[in-house]
Parts: C-alpha cells; structure tokens; sequence
C-alpha cells in the first residue's frame, strides 16, 4: 500500500496519473495549500520541502519508503513496477531527458507565470512579458519534438509524457487567457494533449484529491 500526499496542482496530479497507470492501491491524503497544511510537522517529516507531492511506499524492500519531489516519484514507481520507463539503453535516456527537461523548464516556468499573472499583488509587466515569451517557448519545443515523435520519449508513452501532460492542461486552462491563442498554433501539441486525455488512467488520475 502506498500513502499519497498531494493536493490538486499539476505536480500532484503527475503522480496520481501514474498511481491510477500501475493499477497500485493507495490512500489518498490531501495536504490543503491553502491552509498551510504542507507546514506541519509530520508532512515535512516526509516532505522536508514542504512541497507536494510526496508517498509512502509501506511495502519497499527493507521497510516503508518516503519520497518526496514529483520526478522522482515517477522515477521511482516507474522503476520499481517496471513499467512507463525503459529499464536501459537510449530509450530510458530520452525518457529521463524529456522527463528533467519538464522538471527544470516547463513547470517552472509556467509555475512562475502563474504567480504573476493570477496572484501577485503587484502587477508586472516586464515579469508577464518575460514568462510568456519563455512558456510560450517551452510549448513550441514540445510542438516541434511532437511533430516528429508520437510521444516525447519516442514511440512509447512514459513518465515523460505523464509528467508534463498536468502542466500542459494548466496552460490550456488556468492559464488560458495568456496562452490559448500560442496553443491553438502547435498542431502537434494538441493532437498529443487530445490522445493523453483519452486514457482512462489519465482521467482518473487528474480528479485525484477529490476537491
């Protein structure tokens, strides 16, 4: 059994995805953002980030293991289960590279949008300007792999794709008034988001908590 502590952000749903992906039992525990709950001190015993997403695996080798941080999560139930990564050569290689360039690219950068878009008190315009050129970026690199790629590892669906679809939805939906029209111009990108939206585990996985 594995214990998941999330809430409903892109971050969190990454995992969920691939939770509902393995077919692995879990319980669900929702740390609420918005009351500070990923404060308190028996969260950041697993999370010392306090950050989520972060699980429990109660049935690792050697005793229950805690790890927090998305991709490594995703790394790490991929490996364990043997499944959505490729267990060595090239293929593993572009799985991870697609997968880091999401954690230290895409999700950054459209966390940060985000911030200054929708909850800054003060507004700035060379911030706005700068994240929206950079997401926007970001998004046509992803256009232009998918072009050529049925997925963005290669042929096979993985962790890669798991991890940026949430984030992709974010632009397409909270982040919609700034990045809607830049979406609507990659084709690739779009007939992706429409065949990862299709699996049944990805449904599942983006109503996971239950809000």
């Amino acid at each position: 059994m594995i214990s998941f502590y999330t809430w409903g952000t892109p971050n969190g749903r990454k995992v969920a995805i691939l939770l509902e992906e393995l077919g692995l039992a879990y319980d669900t525990i929702a740390v609420n953002l918005g009351r500070n709950e990923q404060f308190a001190p028996g969260f950041l015993a697993i999370s010392p980030n306090n950050k989520i997403p972060a699980i429990v695996d109660h049935s690792a080798e050697g005793g229950a293991l805690s790890v927090f941080e998305s991709g490594a999560i995703l790394t790490y139930l991929a490996e364990r289960h043997g499944r959505f990564l490729p267990a060595e050569g090239a293929a593993r290689y572009k799985a991870l590279e697609w997968l880091h360039w999401q954690m230290g690219g895409l999700g950054p950068m459209l966390g940060q949008l985000g911030y200054f878009e929708k909850f800054a008190k003060e507004k700035s315009a060379v911030a706005s300007a700068r994240f929206i050129a950079e997401a926007d970026r970001l998004l046509s690199v992803m256009d232009k792999r998918l072009a050529d790629s049925h997925y963005l590892a290669g042929d096979d669906y993985t962790i890669a794709d798991i991890a940026a679809y949430p984030w992709v939805v974010t632009a397409d939906t909270f982040l919609a008034d700034v990045l809607a029209e830049r979406l609507a111009t990659k084709p690739a990108l779009l007939a992706w988001m429409e065949k990862i939206a299709a699996r049944p585990a990805v449904k599942r996985g983006m109503a996971v908590p239950a809000l």
